[in-house]
């Protein structure tokens, strides 16, 4: 499997399938990959981003699900704690203590609570933790799931930062961690390479700090 970072908090994963989660970029930029399959962890505009323009088949919480579906976009609809599989591949929805609120159009409506995936392809797993602050039920994400991948927002502001981000990473202990959600904007920036160091030196866990667009190999 590939690992694609288009910035922000938007992920590809490339295998037997196509999977983007949260197909926002930012700058008013537009995602123009294909992919097979959409993930949304909540519904803020900069994580539901090109979701209705993409029509691809997505999967997402039962209120974002039902917004879509009047949109004319096959979805499949979910809750935390769930597990689909969707043309092979497994999608596990997982909390988040965040805020979800559907913005497209008008003054916007419930988008049902926040969360992140743990999605296993071709025999990985790669836990995007959406948008979060810390919890100590990661620690349960992680003895569950055991993901080789963890994908964790370090912009701090509207989620946690990194150094709540680096207790996050020891929690679930994958042996691999992404930081994403930062430096889209002023608000949010941060340096990743404290967050890589501080993580490297202290754990046995490697940090892949990606510029926009890179790929890796897992």
């Amino acid at each position: 499997m590939r690992l694609t970072w288009f910035g922000h908090s938007c992920v590809r994963l490339s295998g037997t399938k196509d999977v983007i989660v949260d197909p926002f970029i930012g700058d008013g930029i537009e995602v123009t990959a294909d992919c097979d399959i959409i993930a949304v962890t909540h519904g803020h505009g900069d994580h539901m981003g090109d979701t209705v323009r993409l029509k691809k088949k997505t999967v997402a919480i039962n209120e974002i699900a039902k917004y879509l579906a009047t949109k004319g976009i096959p979805v499949e609809g979910m809750n935390i704690g769930g597990s689909i599989d969707v043309d092979g591949v497994r999608f596990t929805m997982t909390p988040a203590v965040h805020s979800s609120w559907l913005e497209e159009g008008g003054i916007g409506c419930n988008g049902g609570a926040a969360a992140g995936y743990v999605i296993t392809m071709d025999g990985k797993k790669v836990y995007h933790a959406g948008d979060t602050a810390l919890f100590s039920d990661m620690k349960l994400i992680g003895d569950l799931y055991r993901p080789d991948v963890a994908l964790l927002p370090i912009g701090g502001r509207f989620t946690m930062g990194p150094d709540e981000a680096m207790i996050a990473a020891q929690y679930i202990g994958a042996p691999l961690v992404v930081p994403v959600h930062y430096n889209t904007w002023v608000k949010i920036e941060q340096d990743p390479s404290r967050f890589k160091s501080a993580i490297e030196r202290t754990t046995d866990m490697k940090v892949a700090v990606l510029s926009p667009g890179e790929t890796i190999d897992l």
